[in-house]
């Protein structure tokens, strides 16, 4: 453990890292909306540059795990997504559509390190008795990140135009590599005895994500709950078109859900262990699935109301499937477990944003109907594998 670099060190840099990334979804959408006018195109950009974490996440994180600075290839994944971001801007309305949605799915390979990759340096910044609090800070980092990102994203286009919103999200992600960089890197007992492949690391990877009951559960409830999502993430230019009075208004709703995530985060920082995280995980997709369903009448108060509501859900659910990561993984494979999980999370992201942008053209109740049925979905689907009481004791990793 090193004592040269800090928990606060790590935090500002997840916070810089993450509200780039989440200014750049909105961002690149109001600039594909802006540009062409139609919220099909403006969702596929989105889905672009999300649904390749699939096969970006996983490989990162077997890279992750096998280098001995892991820091410094998380920098440098960083740096690449940021000028991913900017040739994407550079080839709207310049190049063909289709050549952009190219330029986004490469891009989107190096999402994961964002989010899960950020993640799985955790226990080697903070010390095993220290990790349950630091775990739900983590998680409020994306709190933070999805308060300040979305309302960096409106309040920018509103004033300069979503071209330059999209450049201030580059920025912030390249403010992170100090912090990336300089990560510690693993023990010295941990060096150069990796003699598997990637391709072996791969496998055992899936088979811990697949085999660990506990860590099953959280994966596809969290998955689903992040279609969810998506699909209000394709239905917030409308939603800001129609009742809030602008496209640009729309991406400030993301803010109010992030407001409501952090606050409840917050508490749960201050008793972390009062509730168990597999619970919060299946209860937490029905609180989402309950402001969907309400933000479907349309008025401009409930709206509001809802998104606070679905923040409720969010926020808390992160940080418990942090928690249930943290206890599952295997030190050898935490960043390939962090980032898989990441990679499903955005794919699942992506695929919800991509079937509700058509959907909510045709109809936008219809799509946050839609929505509320797959979060409802996730919580049910949570008691579909077995209980992970039925693993022998010696399948339960604890990190120390």
């Amino acid at each position: 453990m090193t004592k040269r670099y800090s928990l606060r060190f790590y935090l500002a840099g997840a916070v810089a890292a993450r509200a780039g990334d989440e200014m750049s979804g909105p961002s690149l959408m109001l600039a594909a909306f802006a540009l062409a006018g139609s919220a099909v195109e403006a969702s596929s950009l989105l889905a672009g540059i999300t649904i390749s974490a699939a096969v970006g996440g996983p490989v990162l994180g077997a890279l992750l795990d096998r280098h001995v600075r892991p820091g410094r290839l998380l920098a440098g994944a960083l740096l690449l997504y940021a000028a991913g971001l900017g040739m994407i801007l550079a080839g709207l309305g310049r190049l063909p559509f289709g050549v952009t949605i190219l330029i986004a799915v490469v891009t989107g390979l190096l999402g994961p390190a964002l989010s899960g990759g950020w993640t799985a340096q955790l226990p080697r910044v903070v010390p095993s008795d220290r990790l349950p609090r630091s775990n739900v800070l983590d998680a409020m980092t994306f709190s933070m990140a999805s308060l300040a990102g979305p309302a960096l994203a409106g309040g920018v286009a509103e004033t300069l135009g979503a071209p330059t919103a999209v450049v201030v999200s580059a920025a912030l992600i390249g403010l992170a590599l100090p912090a990336a960089w300089m990560l510690p890197a693993r023990p010295g007992r941990a060096r150069g005895t990796r003699t598997l492949s990637v391709m072996s690391d791969l496998a055992a990877g899936l088979r811990v994500v697949t085999g660990r009951p506990s860590l099953a559960r959280a994966t596809l409830t969290s998955t689903l709950s992040c279609a969810a999502q998506g699909m209000l993430m394709a239905c917030i230019p409308l939603l800001g078109e129609r009742v809030l009075g602008g496209a640009g208004r729309g991406a400030l709703l993301l803010s109010c859900t992030a407001i409501s995530a952090l606050t409840a985060n917050a508490v749960l920082a201050r008793f972390p262990r009062s509730v168990a995280p597999d619970t919060v995980i299946w209860a937490s997709a029905l609180v989402q699935a309950a402001a969907l369903a309400l933000a479907i009448w349309g008025q401009p108060a409930v709206l509001i109301v809802a998104v606070l509501i679905a923040g409720i859900g969010e926020g808390p659910q992160l940080a418990a499937l942090f928690a249930v990561r943290h206890r599952e993984a295997p030190e050898r494979l935490r960043g390939q477990i962090f980032t898989t999980g990441a990679s499903l999370k955005i794919t699942g992201f992506s695929l919800g944003a991509a079937i509700a942008g058509p959907v909510a053209t045709w109809s936008l109740p219809g799509a946050l109907a839609f929505a509320a049925s797959v979060a409802v979905l996730a919580a049910l689907v949570f008691f579909v594998i077995p209980s992970a009481s039925a693993h022998p004791p010696q399948d339960r990793v604890i990190p120390g």
